[in-house]
This record gives C-alpha cells, sequence and structure tokens, in this order.
C-alpha cells in the first residue's frame, strides 16, 4: 500500500504513517480497539505486532508485547547478532532447516543459509522483512485488518509463487485471532508463524515470576545446533515439564508437540491476567532468551533482557520437510493452507 492509497481508508484516525522503506514505500501502522478497552497495533512491514495493550485490575491499559517505536528500530534489529523478529509474521519457514536445504518431488532444493549452515524464519529476507498490502481494515465489533504478500517463485530459493494473508481479530471476548492463509502456484513447503514476544506485567517487566503451562507430553529432540534428530523426548521428569503450571524458565528454545488445541498458558499473579493459547497447529515452539537482548532498546526507551518476553511460536515442527514421520509441510499446487491461533485474555 503506497502512500497515495492512504485516503483510501475509511478510518484514517486509526491510521498513521509509521515511517518510509528505502524505495519509498510509507509504512503505516493501523490501530484497532474492541469494545471491552483492549487494543492492538499493527503495522505492514512484516505484518508486525507493535503493540497489544490489555486493561488489568486496576483499569489500566498495559502494553504486553516487545516492541519498538520506530521503523528503523524494526528495520535494524535484523542486523544483530541473532534478530529478535519482535512480533513479525515469520515465513516461508518458521524454524530451522537442516543445511539449509529438503527434497521435493525427487527434487534437491538449496535454500539460502542465513544460521551458520542452515536456514531459519524463512532466510535472509524473510516475510518478516517484506512490506505487505492492506487488503481490508474493520473497526467496527470485532476489529480485524487483513494483510497480504505475494512471494516470487524462488524467492529465497523456495519453488512456487506463493500468496500469503494474514488476518489479525480483537474479538469482544478479548482474543487476538491470527488467521493465516496461503496458495502457491506449485508444489512448495510453508510453515507460518506469529513470532511475539509476551509479557504479561508489561514490556518493560520480567517474565520470571510468571506461571507457564503446556499442554504437552514429549519435546523434540535437538542437535547442539537446535536441529531436529528426528527423535522426541519424553517430558516426564523433565526440567521443561510445564503440564502443571510452574515459573516461566529463564532460557528455552523447545518445541513442545502439542495434545490439544489448548497449547499453553502463562498466568500474571501481579496483574492478575491470564493468557491461554489455541492453535490448530502440531506444536508450539517456545522461545526466552537470545544473545540479541542487552543490546537493544525497545519501546518507552526499555532496554531488553533476556526474561523481558516469552514467545510462543505455534507452527508446524523445524526441519519437517527432512523427517517423513514429521507432519508434511508441503502445500500442494492450488491448496490453500489453513493456520488459525488465538491468544485470549481474561482478568482472574
Amino acid at each position: 500500500m503506497d502512500k497515495n492509497h492512504f485516503s483510501q481508508i475509511d478510518t484514517t484516525k486509526n491510521v498513521k504513517s509509521f515511517g518510509f522503506l528505502a524505495d519509498g514505500k510509507e509504512v503505516l501502522c493501523f490501530t484497532l480497539n474492541n469494545k471491552a478497552g483492549c487494543e492492538f497495533s499493527v503495522i505492514n512491514y512484516g505484518a508486525t505486532l507493535t503493540s497489544l495493550k490489555i486493561p488489568v485490575y486496576d483499569n489500566k491499559k498495559t502494553d504486553i508485547v516487545l516492541g519498538f517505536e520506530t521503523l528503523d528500530d524494526y528495520i535494524n534489529s535484523y542486523y544483530l547478532p541473532s534478530p529478535p523478529y519482535f512480533g513479525t509474521v515469520v515465513g516461508r519457514y518458521a524454524g530451522r532447516i537442516s543445511n539449509a536445504e529438503f527434497s521435493l518431488n525427487g527434487k534437491r532444493i538449496f535454500l539460502n543459509k542465513n544460521h551458520g549452515e542452515h536456514s531459519i524464519h524463512g532466510g535472509i529476507l524473510g516475510f518478516s522483512r517484506k512490506f505487505w498490502k492492506l487488503i481490508s481494515f474493520s473497526s467496527e465489533e470485532n476489529p480485524s485488518i487483513t494483510l497480504e504478500y505475494v512471494s516470487k517463485d524462488g524467492e529465497e530459493n523456495f519453488p512456487g509463487e506463493l500468496t500469503v494473508r494474514v488476518t489479525y481479530t480483537l474479538t469482544e471476548e478479548n482474543e487476538l485471532q491470527v488467521s493465516f492463509s496461503a496458495k502457491s502456484s506449485e508444489e512448495t513447503i510453508l510453515n507460518l508463524t506469529q513470532h511475539t514476544y509476551f509479557n504479561l506485567d508489561g514490556h518493560s517487566k520480567d517474565i520470571a515470576n510468571q506461571k507457564l503451562s503446556v499442554n504437552s507430553n514429549k519435546i523434540l529432540e535437538t542437535t547442539e545446533e537446535l536441529i531436529p534428530t528426528g527423535e522426541f523426548a519424553s517430558l516426564k521428569n523433565h526440567l521443561f515439564d510445564f503440564s502443571s503450571a510452574k515459573f516461566c524458565p529463564v532460557s528455552i528454545d523447545n518445541t513442545f508437540v502439542l495434545d490439544d488445541r489448548i497449547a499453553a498458558t502463562l498466568i500474571s499473579e501481579k496483574n492478575k491476567l491470564k493468557m491461554t493459547i489455541t492453535t490448530n497447529q502440531p506444536a508450539v515452539h517456545i522461545y526466552v532468551g537470545g544473545n540479541c537482548f542487552g543490546r537493544i532498546k525497545g519501546k518507552e526507551n526499555t532496554d531488553y533482557h533476556t526474561t523481558s518476553g516469552i514467545c510462543f511460536e505455534a507452527q508446524n515442527f523445524p526441519d519437517a520437510p527432512n523427517h517423513n514421520h514429521f507432519p508434511s509441510a508441503t502445500l500442494k499446487k492450488d491448496e490453500e493452507y489453513n493456520h488459525q491461533t488465538t491468544f485470549k485474555f481474561e482478568n482472574i
């Protein structure tokens, strides 16, 4: 959506400029509110969720997601040693692909390497760094926004022209619904996720005292480089057994195999706030930490650190194209990809 399309949006009071890309395209910030007092903002650079404000026990709105205040900060974050991917849509393939290669229909595909010898989160210029077109924007009941990106055949060496849409809907029941759809001109692989870091105490706080539970009995076993071996590790008597709620880990980068559509819950006793994540995906990758922190100045001049936020990446298994017994990540020609993840917020 270029600058001269700004006037085509009916409710411009909820739209503001967020800066310009090097090619002159204007990035816009869209803010949506529901009747319960929740609001969120999205920019069409990376279809990125920049803020999510929830009324807590004293009716004060708390911004519970990490992010930046300027477009330059988002752009520059991808040049850090370990980019945080704050709030963005990740694709074509969320997570790692071993040696940045896989086979499809008997043909070996070699992707761009952007994580040592491997590919991660779509490659060098994944969907997180793309300009997304505005398709629809509604500020009525259950406000929503739909953005679209068309990934050309061969982009990052992935086959097929892929048309992706993401819709963010804020329901009147305080649910943030994230819906992905996609179609490809030829058979390809696809694994999308939403990569927001949450902190129910507020984005400038620490997650250490929040309680986490995950509906999972096993995680993917990985190498030291966090590449799946193809085996599973039981969570019985495991450090990461969150079948009953316990404090958030200070460091985690693991894929949990889900037993139920209800993937996980996070509870802040301080703000008396509960978040429940539900998804139709087979896994949730949970991430806390990263060597990028300590070098990032976020919103409201906040110094983000290793326990500033926790990321719930609802998705297919990392490296699934290289493991036949993992859920298939293949999207056939003209088949529709359907991914639904919901973040529900309740005062407790």
